[in-house]
């Protein structure tokens, strides 16, 4: 869709000239010559950029500015005059215009400001997007005490910018709520900078924790911002050791680093000299099974968000699949229930999942789905297993469709059929 943009200006040799310019280069273009005709257009129609000329009959440009402002109109404006000083464009300025140009108009250069003006809009607009599905995505979701306690300790730890450490069970939302409690404080624009420890080996964790002669390690990089180490217990005992006096010395300094950690709910093997460092404030992640009020909120907001992201129509979770659901111990926790949830949408027909569309280990009738939490005898099981589940997944997305499966796997044709004769 073309962008809009509305100009403001007394001159109507100078409101035709802009007119025609911008409407070759493809933008929706209105003109009037008022402040007050300004206000009127500019409050039944959202344009991304205003061009506002400073003299003006009436209500000049820089109180029409103001007045825009004031009724929550945040478009871009660049303003115009012909007689410019640089206390009008310092008082322009600390009212919200985005640039300033004088006349005589180099439309060039004025198309250039315009450019720059839009360009910053689309900015803002993912940003307020982005922060928007931020939100969505770290909400500690339902009515259950569990829930309304870890809000409340989510809310505290983000007023302060001490350690935490967050202890709960694998797939419990840890990672979660270090984002929630990140993105909930003043610091949110800063760095979030975070450390897989558990797929890591020693020297991968100490490369990317402190860096090589190639490139920063991520405590550089979270300077001023925060460090979250993911199963900080699973790093070598040396390497927490050193991080702790890491972090602990770049705390120290002006522009500070925040550390946050998750562990197990026994803390694992974790060092004293970290634990001592983290343990600020502690946040306990509870269990799926210990919030059991949560699960069907949940449940439908995973169908939701999940029906988005592949473009797909939302199935109905019928009352007793939603009972079924509530009633599992859920070992994988949150992001079990979510893979579940993903697992029914794609191979569940028609619009409504009712309990005998569940797998045998949720009380339906349908064969155990793919357990991705349980141990395994070996890498190579853990792998095939992984593989048969992902392999199925992608044909169901593709309506079974071999060919196009083939290409979202990257395989030939002949190889996915033999690699699914063989899982």
């Amino acid at each position: 869709m073309s962008e809009q943009i509305l100009i403001v200006d007394d001159e109507p040799g100078v409101r035709s000239a802009l007119e025609a310019i911008l409407a070759d280069e493809g933008f929706l273009v209105d003109a009037v010559g008022s402040g007050e005709d300004g206000l009127e257009a500019a409050g039944r129609k959202e344009y991304d950029a205003l061009l506002l000329d400073v003299w003006l009959p009436g209500i000049d440009g820089l109180e029409t500015l103001k007045q825009l402002r004031g009724r929550g109109v945040d478009t871009e404006v660049v303003m115009i005059s012909g007689h410019g000083t640089i206390d009008t464009a310092v008082r322009a300025t600390k009212l919200g215009a985005f640039d300033f140009v004088e006349k005589p108009l180099s439309l060039e250069k004025t198309l250039v400001v315009i450019r720059n003006a839009l360009r910053q809009r689309r900015l803002e607009r993912t940003n307020v997007k982005l922060l928007e599905q931020l939100s969505r995505d770290t909400e500690i979701v339902g009515p259950s005490a569990a829930a309304e306690r870890l809000r409340r300790e989510i809310e505290v730890a983000a007023e302060s910018s001490s350690p935490v450490l967050i202890c709960g069970e694998s797939g419990s939302g840890r990672e979660t709520v270090a984002r929630r409690i990140h993105s909930s404080g003043g610091s949110a624009d800063r760095a979030f900078v975070d450390v897989p420890s558990g797929a890591l080996s020693g020297d991968a964790a100490e490369a990317a924790l402190f860096g090589s002669d190639e490139r920063p390690g991520r405590l550089t990089l979270a300077v001023g911002g925060v460090l979250f180490v993911e199963d900080a217990d699973r790093l070598p005992a040396a390497l927490q050791r050193r991080l702790a006096a890491a972090t602990a010395a770049s705390a120290r300094e002006t522009r500070g680093l925040r550390a946050m950690a998750s562990v197990p709910r026994d803390g694992g093997a974790l060092e004293p000299e970290l634990r001592q460092l983290l343990e600020v404030i502690r946040i306990e992640v509870p269990g799926l099974r210990e919030r059991r009020e949560d699960v069907p909120l949940l449940a439908e907001r995973f169908m939701r968000d999940l029906s988005r992201e592949y473009g797909r129509e939302a199935k109905r979770l019928a009352p007793d699949s939603l009972a079924a659901l509530q009633a599992h111990d859920w070992p994988g926790n949150v992001r079990e229930l979510r893979n579940t949830v993903e697992r029914l949408l794609l191979f569940v027909e028609g619009d409504r999942v009712d309990v005998s569309d569940l797998p045998r280990e949720l009380g339906g009738s349908r064969a155990p789905s793919e357990d991705l939490y349980r141990e395994f005898a070996s890498l190579s099981e853990g792998v095939r297993s992984f593989e048969r589940y992902y392999i199925r997944r992608i044909l169901a997305e593709q309506g079974g469709d071999v060919a196009a499966a083939a290409a979202r796997l990257r395989l030939d044709p002949e190889e996915l059929e033999r690699r699914r004769g063989e899982l």
